[in-house]
Formats: structure tokens, C-alpha cells, sequence
């Protein structure tokens, strides 16, 4: 459940580096493809293969200490076309965030459980935050005008209280599907994975999926209890996630395709 990624091996012998270009920086390097052109960063490790990762913020490019820069770039410009195609992605993911940003006021939208909630500053004396289902609003214990960061924390503190309940529930109910046991159930805001499994049962879960519908949260529930099972992605564990939510297909696409709103 990571960020696009693409890996080759590779066999050469090394050449003196090349210094980055100017204004670059030390560890990045610009790559020239016909009229086009990005920059990447450039990582030596200790490994056998090229490896281009694409993420929210650069392209990133790690190889082994022994590769020459010319064979770097020689792979580069092999998948530049790939490459300037999944930076055409980003931009749009990033264009589609802005149109979903949240504007802290009375009356702002949230996206919750694949719909939208409307944000009601009810004043101080409702006690605690409530959600009024029938209406689509989410009514807070704050005075209007109040900052728009203590509109922001308060509205996390309410989602972050129901998204544990919320995979709380979901968790045990896919593990009494599939005969395993969770121990606990947490929240992360890991900025890479959407959740992950311990072998003693711990699962934690990201809890901005909130804002996805519940199928899709219920594919990251049900990939998570199945490592319970199977500790990998081979076929035993696809098999697992089929047997307990046969809709994860559709619902993994539907999850890669979906944007966060900034917070």
C-alpha cells in the first residue's frame, strides 16, 4: 500500500561521480529527457539493483555504491517516459487536494465515511462534540469565531475517538471470520501506510481512512487482520483477504485512486 515503485538489477563496473548541477543540491541531480526534465535525488546503498521510487515530494533514485552515474541515467532515460507519466499523476492528485481542502469555519465540509459533514460551531454549553447523522452534521462544543486551529483539533480529536471505534469493531469482526485474535487495535499517521499487523495481534490503522467509504476502509481492516495469517502478500494471503472480504479488488483500486484532503 505504498507509493509507485519500480526496480531493476543492474551489472557494471564503477566511474568517477559526476558533482550535482548547480543550485541542485548535494544529494540531488537534474535529468534531461528532450524537452523535458526533473529532478531527482540520488541515494548510494548498499544493494543490487537500481531502484526509482516516486513519492508526494521528489523522485528518488537509490543504487549500489558501485553503479556509475551513466548507468543511473542511462536507466532513467529508459523509463523517463514512466517516470514523467507518474509525475503527471502526482500534480493531479496534488491539484485534486486543493480543490478538496478543508477551509476551517463554521459550515465547512468534511469528507467522512465517503460523504460530507457539515462543521456546526455549537457553543460550549452542548459539552462535547455530536454528530447529528440525519443532517450530516457534525455539531462541536466551541463558540463561534473561535481560531481555526482550535476548529481543526477539535474536529480531529472527534475523528480520531470514532476511527478507533470504528476499526475496533471492524477488526474483530473480520477476525472472528478468519479465527485469529487482535489484541489491540491503534491509530497511526504514518506517512506511507495506510496500517500494519503485529505477530501478537496489535494492528494499527491510519485514522484519516475516516474519510473513505466504509468498503474501503473495510479492505485495509481485512488486509490487516489477514496478516494475522499469512506475514506477506503471497497467494495464501490474497486468498485469506478474498475469503473474508471478496470485494478487496475492487475496493484496493478504489482506495489507490482516492485523494486526502490537506490538513
Amino acid at each position: 500500500m505504498d507509493s509507485a515503485a519500480l526496480q531493476f538489477d543492474l551489472f557494471g563496473l564503477g566511474e568517477p561521480a559526476i558533482p550535482p548541477a548547480p543550485g541542485i543540491g548535494r544529494t540531488q541531480r537534474r535529468f534531461v529527457h528532450g524537452a523535458h526534465s526533473f529532478v531527482y535525488e540520488l541515494r548510494r546503498a548498499s544493494r543490487k539493483s537500481i531502484g526509482i521510487r516516486i513519492d508526494e515530494s521528489a523522485v528518488r533514485v537509490s543504487a549500489p555504491r558501485w553503479v556509475s552515474l551513466g548507468q543511473i541515467e542511462q536507466v532513467l532515460a529508459d523509463k523517463a517516459d514512466w517516470v514523467l507519466q507518474q509525475l503527471r499523476l502526482r500534480e493531479q492528485r496534488l491539484r485534486e487536494q486543493q480543490c478538496l481542502r478543508i477551509d476551517w469555519v463554521d459550515g465547512a465540509g468534511l469528507p467522512y465515511l465517503g460523504a460530507q459533514l457539515r462543521l456546526r460551531l455549537a457553543g460550549r454549553a452542548l459539552g462535547v462534540a455530536r454528530l447529528d447523522e440525519q443532517q450530516g452534521l457534525l455539531l462541536l462544543p466551541l463558540d463561534p469565531g473561535c481560531a481555526a486551529e482550535s476548529l481543526r483539533a477539535a474536529t480531529q480529536a472527534w475523528m480520531r475517538e470514532r476511527a478507533l471505534e470504528l476499526f475496533t469493531q471492524r477488526a474483530h469482526e473480520f477476525a472472528r471470520r478468519l479465527d485469529v485474535r487482535v489484541t489491540a487495535v491503534g491509530l497511526s499517521s504514518a506517512r506511507t501506510r495506510w496500517g500494519s499487523a503485529g505477530a501478537d495481534g496489535r494492528l494499527r490503522l491510519h485514522w484519516r481512512l475516516l474519510h473513505f467509504a466504509p468498503h474501503i476502509i473495510d479492505y485495509v481492516v481485512a488486509h490487516e487482520v489477514s496478516h494475522l495469517r499469512e506475514m506477506n502478500h503471497g497467494p495464501r494471503f490474497w486468498a485469506t483477504v478474498a475469503g473474508i472480504f471478496p470485494r478487496w479488488r475492487e475496493a484496493r483500486a478504489a482506495l489507490r485512486s482516492s485523494v486526502l484532503p490537506p490538513w
